[in-house]
């Protein structure tokens, strides 16, 4: 059973959002209406989960500032501010260091040249998986390394750099608790998962690896019945949310909240 959280930080989407990045333009532009309402029903099953939600301003200055998971890496014992890898999202550190002092007494922080964007974490089981990607790069997996290392979380790398439609580690790799773990098929053989009953994803249903389990429950996108069935045979309770608006700007279900 993964540690119980009892907050997340969020941030509804700005004025700005249509504008933030992406590498699926084929999906058409995002709807900044419909991606608000799909945003509020997420926020509204993370409370349905027993969270308490702090809800920080939309920032429109910052287009994909709403990612609030890439600012921070919060394991137990340990909260570290990353340095996201786009640097047209540096900015959005300095928010979450406020509303993260709140809550952590000590911060640590991701210096350069190291880059660390927190979808690349995926805590599971008590150690932690860190992707070597376009955004995370091996100096910041180090700075990571090491500030687990102080609480005895033990880390290890994973380059998913040449691994198409993975812009981070937990786009293709979600921990649910209870030894298992959901992972896109160019992953899912990996030896660090050898100790694990490891899902992998069926072609077509890519998008929904990255799932989130949230106490009780196991947050999922809509329209992916294959993981969905799979989720409920193994006795997980899933919970169907609408992801499409932010898919477009390649963002899914563990980044819109920071879960501690």
């Amino acid at each position: 059973m993964p540690h119980t959280f009892t907050r997340a930080i969020v941030r509804p989407p700005s004025a700005t959002f249509t504008q933030g990045i992406t590498s699926h333009s084929a999906l058409g532009a995002p709807d900044l209406t419909r991606a608000a309402q799909q945003h509020a029903a997420y926020c509204e099953a993370l409370v349905t989960c027993g969270l308490t939600l702090t809800t920080l301003v939309p920032d429109d200055a910052y287009p994909d500032s709403t990612f609030v998971e890439d600012t921070a890496v919060l394991a137990p014992g340990c909260a570290v501010l990353t340095r996201p890898g786009a640097a047209s999202r540096a900015g959005e550190i300095v928010s979450m260091k406020g509303a993260l002092a709140e809550f952590f007494p000590t911060l640590h922080e991701i210096v350069a040249p190291g880059t660390v964007d927190g979808g690349d974490i995926c805590e599971a089981e008590g150690e932690v998986f860190i992707g070597i990607s376009e955004r995370t790069n091996a100096e910041g997996a180090r700075q990571l390394t090491a500030f687990l290392a102080q609480v005895g979380i033990p880390a290890s790398t994973i380059d998913i750099r040449k691994i198409p439609g993975l812009l981070h580690l937990k786009s293709g790799l979600t921990s649910l608790g209870n030894k298992v773990l959901v992972a896109a098929p160019e992953i899912a053989e990996r030896p660090e998962f050898a100790e694990y009953h490891v899902v992998s994803i069926i072609s077509g249903e890519e998008y929904a690896a990255n799932c989130v389990r949230v106490n009780d429950r196991v947050l999922i996108a809509v329209g992916f019945p294959n993981l969905l069935a799979t989720l409920q045979r193994l006795g997980f309770d899933p919970l169907e949310l609408a992801m499409g608006e932010f898919e477009k700007l390649d963002g899914g279900l563990s980044c819109l909240s920071l879960r501690f």
